[in-house]
């Protein structure tokens, strides 16, 4: 069975891959978020001609071909794109088994604890305590993540005295017995790390992710051994030799895959994998609700260490609304484990019909 047509279905952020084999079994997935339209001209360009007449159910080898062939180009587009053709894939095998993904890994679909997760730093910490207990109070969630300092910031804050009045703002409001994740976007230095740990272990944060920034892997070893918190990260990481460092050294308690960057979830299954050998929690990074938080749910139904909780955005995306014809939401803090086979979802027919198309072919 191999590769003959590749399709994508393209918009500023979000880019949809349509994978069709010489047999005509067809599978769906999703290049990363985020300038999707230059991915989809990266995938048309450097993966198509590698993937066309490839065998349709040796991932493997595929991811690996992909990888070292465009060898003279590494970075982060190329396993963006290659995510696109790999997820596609494992979505035309579950749909040939008539399995979902998560069964096809042994898994079985469940409900899975949800962190509610914010992405904003422009509010204050009395409005973000307040719309965290809301969502609490209507959605059941048991765990939260919020931004700490600032983004790349060189210690600084987002406005001086804001992490220190967060924090403990919002675990009043959120009580004692929730889990409270902190992410700090490669904002500090091991000394301030390290430092803002202690603040944090006093207000029960259970995790601490991306202290420093996130190439510095020595400084984020340092804030590990010597901080106060459990650490967190790997989401920016795509190279997997970069994940082998990172096990290595013991750079983090908590590893981060993000399933799009890494380049699919074949690739995202190695680091996951080694990760369960190592007795090491794995939460992906799944920082919105397209379908990187599907994939998302399917791993993490199906490996030996999951952490207790996966990030589910808590906030407005219009670039993702209309996008999925079932949308995921949290209900009693649990999202579900799609069970249909494959994915389990649907990209709306409108949306598709809304975007950019293009294909490459093997004829």
């Amino acid at each position: 069975m191999r590769i003959a047509k590749i399709e994508t279905f393209s918009r500023e952020h979000l880019g949809v891959v349509r994978v069709t084999t010489d047999e005509g079994q067809v599978g769906i997935g999703q290049v990363s978020p985020f300038n999707a339209d230059l991915t989809a001209l990266v995938l048309h360009r450097q993966i198509a001609p590698l993937a066309l007449g490839a065998d349709a159910l040796d991932l493997d080898a595929l991811s690996d071909r992909v990888i070292e062939a465009t060898y003279k180009f590494p970075g982060s587009y190329i396993c963006r794109a290659l995510c696109g053709i790999d997820t596609a894939l494992w979505d035309l095998h579950g749909k040939l088994e008539g399995k979902s993904v998560c069964e096809l890994l042994g898994g079985t679909p469940r409900p899975l604890d949800a962190y509610g997760s914010s992405m904003r730093r422009d509010i204050t910490p009395r409005d973000e305590a307040e719309r965290l207990k809301r969502l609490q109070d209507e959605r059941g969630y048991r765990a939260f993540k919020i931004r700490i300092g600032k983004v790349c910031g060189h210690d600084q804050d987002e406005w001086p005295g804001r992490t220190e009045e967060l924090v403990p703002t919002i675990r009043r409001a959120i009580g004692p017995e929730a889990a409270l994740h902190v992410d700090g976007n490669s904002c500090y230095t091991p000394a301030k790390a390290i430092e803002v740990s202690h603040l944090l272990a006093d207000n029960g944060v259970c995790h601490f992710e991306e202290p420093c920034p996130y190439w510095e892997l020595d400084w984020t070893a340092e804030v590990r051994r010597f901080g106060a918190v459990p650490v967190a990260g790997g989401e920016q990481d795509y190279d997997l030799k970069q994940w082998e460092r990172i096990f290595w050294m013991r750079a983090v308690d908590i590893v981060q895959p993000d399933i799009c960057y890494l380049g699919g979830l074949t690739r995202a299954l190695r680091v996951a994998r080694r990760a369960g050998e190592l007795g090491i929690p794995v939460t992906p990074h799944s920082a919105n609700r397209s379908m990187v938080t599907v994939f998302t749910l399917h791993l993490l139904g199906a490996i030996a260490t999951p952490g207790p909780y996966f990030e589910f955005s808590i906030e407005p995306t219009p670039w993702v609304d209309g996008f999925l014809t079932e949308p995921l939401e949290a209900t009693d803090g649990q999202v579900m484990i799609p069970s249909g086979p494959g994915w389990g979802v649907e990209v709306s027919p409108a949306w598709l019909a809304a975007a950019d198309y293009a294909v490459s072919s093997a004829s």
